[in-house]
């Protein structure tokens, strides 16, 4: 079994739409940047209220990758 070494970093992903489009977004741009990427946790939710209604969502969360061999 071969051992891994990974590495976190944290991401913020907004979207109009809900949660899982504001994670999706984010994992998808940083996808186009950072190779291996692996697992992902969601840190915090939160989000802009306007006339009485959700605006935004906003996903902070950490994503971990395994270092090149």
């Amino acid at each position: 079994m071969s051992q891994h070494v990974y590495k976190k970093i944290e991401l913020v992903g907004s979207s109009s739409e809900g949660i899982e489009e504001a994670i999706s977004s984010a994992i998808s741009r940083c996808d186009e940047s950072v190779r291996n990427l692996r697992w992902f946790e969601v840190t915090q939710i939160r989000g802009e209220i306007a006339g009485g209604k959700i605006a935004y969502y906003q996903v902070a969360l950490k994503v971990g990758f395994t270092l090149d061999e």
